[in-house]
Parts: C-alpha cells; sequence; structure tokens
C-alpha cells in the first residue's frame, strides 16, 4: 500500500513510495530579515524531471513533504510576487527526515526609470499656480511624511545626520531588497519630500500595483500628481483614498489641505468632506473642512444657502476647539460676506487671541475696521500684518531651504 502524510496547512500530492521507505522533508521559509512567511508557496520537483507539487506554509512558516522516495529534488519557495528562494539540490535517502530552510529574496518590481544623481540649493523651487498651491504642496508632502509613523526605515539615520542624499540610496537598497509596503512608501516620502514629485510618482505607483488596499499609498499617490500640477490625477487618488475606508478621517485631513481651484471646485471635493462631517461630528476639523468646501464653492452673493450653513459648522468647530484659530478666521471671513462686521471683528479678534501666529487674521480685521470708520485701529492691524507676513516669509524660505532637493536623471 502506497501511504503520504499531509502537513495540516499544506495538502499535497507527492511521489509515492513504500509507506516502510518513505522520506520526510520539512523547513520553514524566512525573509532576508529572519521572519517567518506565512502563506509563501512551496514546489517541489523531482530530478531529473517528474511532476511539481506544491503548497503553502502555515502561520509559523514551516512546510512539509511526506511519503517521498529516495532520490534528488528541486525545492523553491514564492512569497509576495517578488520573492523566490531556490535551494540546491536535495537528495534524500529512504526513510529519512530531513530539514531545508529557504531564505526569500525580493528583487524590485522592474527597474527604476529614474536616477537621484545629488541634491541642490532649493532656493529657486518653483512650483505650480499661487503661492498658495505651493505652500498645500509643501504642507501636502509633510505630511505624507508624518504618515511613516515608528518606520522611518534604513535611512532615516542619514536623514537626521542631514545626509538627504545617503537616505535616498538606502530607502530605495531596502525596497529593492524587500518591495513591501512599508519600505516603499519610506522611498517614495522621501523622494517627495526632496522635490523628487516625478520619482515618487514612480515609486507610488508600484506600491499601489503591489498593495491597492494602502491609503497612504494613495495619500502618497496624490500628494505626488499634485506637487508635479496633474491636479486631476491628484484628484482621483485623494477621492479613491477618502473612499477606501469612509470612517478613516487621515485621508480627508488631507483633502482639506488642498487649495487647487481645480480640485477644490469639483462636486466631488464637497462631497467627500459633507461625508467627512456626517461620519465625524464631533471633530472640529470635520467641521471646520466642509465649512470651508461650502465657501469655495459658493455661487456668489445670490446663493444664501452655502454661507449660512458653513457659518453653523463653524460656529459648532469653534464650540468644540475653542482654540482653532483658523476656524474662527474662516468664521469672520463669512461674517463679513454677510455685512455683519460687528461680529467679523469679535471672530478676527478671537483668531487672533487662539493663533497668534497667524498674520491674515490682522489683515481681515484691519478692512472690517476700516469698514466700521476705526481707521486709527485699521492702520495699526495692517502695520502688523505687514511685520508678520514678511517675517513668515523670511522663515518660509530659510525652512526650503533647509530641504535639499534631488536632483534627478530619468531614463
Amino acid at each position: 500500500m502506497i501511504g503520504f502524510r499531509l502537513f495540516p496547512c499544506l495538502a499535497l500530492t507527492v511521489v509515492a513510495a513504500a509507506a516502510q521507505n518513505a522520506a520526510t522533508l520539512e523547513g520553514t521559509v524566512r525573509d532576508a530579515q529572519g521572519h517567518p512567511l506565512a502563506a509563501a508557496t512551496v514546489s517541489l520537483q523531482p530530478k531529473p524531471a517528474g511532476i511539481s507539487v506544491t503548497g503553502h506554509t502555515d502561520p509559523a512558516g514551516r512546510y512539509r513533504f511526506t511519503g517521498l522516495a529516495a532520490g534528488a529534488y528541486l525545492l523553491s519557495a514564492q512569497s509576495g510576487g517578488s520573492g523566490e528562494a531556490a535551494a540546491p539540490p536535495v537528495s534524500i535517502a529512504a526513510g529519512e527526515l530531513k530539514k531545508v530552510d529557504l531564505t526569500v529574496e525580493y528583487a524590485f518590481i522592474d527597474e527604476p526609470h529614474f536616477m537621484v544623481a545629488g541634491v541642490t540649493d532649493p532656493s529657486g523651487r518653483g512650483g505650480h499656480g499661487s503661492d498658495t498651491v505651493l505652500r498645500s504642496t509643501e504642507a501636502l508632502a509633510q505630511a505624507t511624511a508624518s504618515l511613516n509613523g515608528e518606520s522611518h526605515g534604513a535611512g532615516y539615520a542619514s536623514e537626521l545626520q542631514g545626509n538627504a542624499l545617503a537616505a535616498q540610496r538606502e530607502y530605495r537598497r531596502a525596497a529593492e531588497l524587500d518591495p513591501c509596503e512599508p519600505n516603499l512608501f519610506n522611498w517614495g516620502s522621501e523622494l517627495l519630500m526632496h522635490g523628487a514629485s516625478e520619482p515618487a510618482t514612480e515609486v507610488f505607483a508600484k506600491a499601489h500595483r503591489l498593495f491597492p488596499q494602502s491609503a497612504r499609498v494613495l495619500l502618497g499617490m496624490a500628494a505626488a500628481w499634485y506637487a508635479r500640477g496633474d491636479f486631476g490625477q491628484a484628484a482621483r487618488f485623494f477621492f479613491e483614498a477618502c473612499d477606501l475606508n469612509p470612517s478613516d478621517p487621515v485621508p480627508y485631513m488631507f483633502l482639506g489641505k488642498v487649495q487647487s481651484i481645480e480640485i477644490v471646485s469639483l462636486p466631488e471635493y464637497a462631497q467627500r468632506l459633507a461625508r467627512f462631517a456626517q461620519l465625524h461630528p464631533g471633530s472640529p476639523w470635520a467641521n471646520y473642512y466642509y465649512a470651508a468646501a461650502l465657501s469655495k464653492q459658493s455661487k456668489g452673493p445670490d446663493d444664501s444657502s452655502a454661507p449660512a450653513r458653513a457659518r453653523e459648522l463653524l460656529e459648532k468647530a469653534v464650540a468644540l476647539d475653542p482654540g482653532m484659530g483658523v476656524a474662527y478666521l474662516q468664521l469672520g471671513i463669512v461674517y463679513s460676506s454677510q455685512n455683519d462686521d460687528p461680529k467679523a471683528i469679535a471672530a478676527y479678534r478671537k483668531a487672533i487671541e487662539a493663533s497668534p501666529a497667524l498674520d491674515e487674521p490682522h489683515y481681515r480685521l484691519g478692512q472690517a475696521y476700516a469698514r466700521t470708520g476705526q481707521k486709527e485701529k485699521a492702520r495699526q492691524e495692517l502695520d502688523i500684518y505687514q511685520q508678520m507676513s514678511r517675517t513668515l516669509l523670511q522663515e518660509r524660505e530659510r525652512e526650503r531651504r533647509a530641504i535639499q532637493q534631488f536632483v534627478f536623471e530619468l531614463r
């Protein structure tokens, strides 16, 4: 009678052998860091020719073939679609219990179409559209980098030491050795932070093909396309990230940072932020961003419904968080649009009190004072605005110079 045993996680048909002479082959499949790989595909083929049998490792990365005839075999494993391992030909004697472990080495999905050749002073950095759009581009890049959490990756130490080029090379090497989601995301966000939006798009695109359910990869794609000035593509990925898990607040927070008129004028933009406010009614940011979307899409003086709803949402936002200066600022703008200068003045003063670093409330307050005939107060606020705006501009330029830009070549 021909017999064989099946490993619980591995239902296999194996080469028949007499029960008393049957051999067993077992082992563990690990990645390059020594972590066991669950659900890796293991294949075994008799030499010189024979029918290959396959199965999958258990949660501890173990595989086991039983009922084997004596002879030589080819053993291999695959994991993640791009990681492979192959053992030298395995010789098994009759009745032997043989152990062979496999280490999966990962290869990059394909050869990158770019090379980072160096870094340069970013003082001449340009942007797509207004300075407002440039600032939102930088804010989105920083927000993308913040999604690294604790998994900064191999290049983090070099980045802390100010060696951006070395950091990029380490992130790239890690992604080539193991194109897992954290390694690809770290590499893409590093490129994005240093102004290499085209290579960042390529890396995030590869990550998205491998990990289509990763919200942060979608957000990285959106931020990279936004930096390139392709707002249509950016909108597509922002919306897809919001729809992936509608209760997740993070994609909406990214969408709220967008300033491009090509995106904020889309009905899908306000629809997503309306859903944010609906799903998170207790979040001041959800109320604020939806109010801001309504204000941006207001149809002018004849549209009374949007300002009224925005006012309601903003009053709720500052009630939830009295220290939210940007919400007071936006509330003041809404009051001004409704010719309610006394309430606008009060809101602008609250914005200054809550967020002293904001310069725009001083400008808006100066305008409101001028409309109400308070010329001296108007002059004072506008003087403060001029001083603060110059200081903030200098600070932004220092920050931009501190972030070296990658010089890259497309192959």
